[in-house]
């Protein structure tokens, strides 16, 4: 890469080096093949996809988008468990001296700061999934992560819920902050009161949506509506109302974030925000190989953020609040009739 950079008078290369190349040039006798060099861009490529997300349901979405856009644009893509912890520096060379020739980061490592510094020291090339935010040099694809949590608090606000509890994502990932903010600001906007103990701190999993929401409907003002941060977590919330005999949406509505196929795997269907990670995905490894390919001819490319589009999706678990049910009564109500057929992951 650097090699085509000097051939082709690109300026990003220190002057050092430009020298080395030059000697080795006029030393070799080398002239460009423009035939091979035509064809260079054309060459499969192998991409590597690493993950580190505990969420199964963001993971399968993520991982069929980039084999859909792998087998359009012939790329070999490999999938790799990237653990916390580890030496970054003996992970990603052992990945590169096996001819990966770029890197997909989806959520948490593409808020990694030690990874993503690693990789630009390598000059690999690198696209971000979903970062709270995304900076240089490393292009991105994400939504607006504070806007969707914003629509979805003033959507739960308008249905007429004014002592709402909110669960936090991994504080490690950008955009649980993002989603926190949009939150509070569409709280504070209607004129509404946060009470700290109404939020807590999640951990984008099923299990931490569970005890999250347990702390939350043991308060003796419990909520009237939870919103979580994911999908994955406001399962968790349906689980502990059903647990004390709670309604969902009749005596508590959940609302979550990204659609993932578990917002349809439990009853009531979950209403939330729709992240499209598919396309997210797709694009992101556009991107990629885009950028790829270009760098075999030679050529920049600019640094590039993607804005897709969300949605809130309404299904089956929100509704106004039961004015004839007292806050300090909730969790005493029996099983009743309209259990039947309901069911949460547990």
């Amino acid at each position: 890469m650097t090699v085509s950079r000097v051939i082709n008078g690109h300026t990003n290369v220190s002057h050092d080096i430009r020298l080395a190349v030059e000697a080795a040039i006029q030393q070799l006798n080398y002239t460009p093949n423009k035939a091979a060099r035509s064809l260079a861009g054309a060459m499969q490529m192998r991409i590597a996809l690493l993950y580190a997300n505990p969420s199964a349901s963001y993971l399968s979405e993520l991982l069929l988008g980039c084999l859909d856009e792998a087998a359009k644009a012939d790329v070999h893509l490999v999938v790799e468990r990237f653990i916390a912890g580890e030496d970054e520096e003996k992970v990603i060379a052992r990945l590169m001296a096996g001819g990966i020739d770029g890197f997909l980061l989806p959520p948490p490592l593409c808020d990694q700061a030690s990874l993503l510094e690693r990789l630009e020291s390598l000059q690999a090339p690198a696209v971000l999934i979903g970062p709270g935010r995304a900076e240089a040099p490393h292009g991105a694809v994400v939504i607006d992560d504070y806007r969707a949590a914003y629509d979805m608090t003033h959507h739960i606000i308008a249905r007429g819920h004014q002592r709402i509890g909110f669960i936090i994502g991994h504080p490690s990932q950008s955009a649980s902050q993002l989603r926190h903010d949009g939150f509070r600001d569409a709280m504070a906007e209607a004129g509404l009161p946060i009470d700290p103990e109404l939020v807590r701190q999640g951990l984008f999993t099923y299990r931490s949506g569970f005890e999250a929401a347990s702390a939350l409907l043991d308060l003796p003002a419990a909520p009237t509506a939870i919103f979580a941060s994911n999908d994955d977590m406001a399962a968790g919330c349906v689980a502990a109302a059903q647990r004390r005999h709670l309604e969902v949406p009749d005596d508590l509505t959940v609302c979550g974030f990204d659609d993932t196929s578990m917002a349809t795997k439990i009853w009531p269907e979950l209403t939330t925000i729709r992240q499209p990670i598919h396309d997210m995905a797709c694009q992101a490894l556009a991107m990629l190989t885009e950028d790829i390919r270009a760098a075999r001819t030679g050529k920049d490319t600019p640094v590039r953020q993607a804005v897709l589009a969300y949605t809130l999706i309404q299904r089956n678990s929100d509704a106004a609040p039961q004015a004839s049910l007292p806050i300090t009564a909730r969790g005493s109500r029996k099983p009743g009739k309209n259990r039947a057929g309901r069911q949460a992951l547990s």
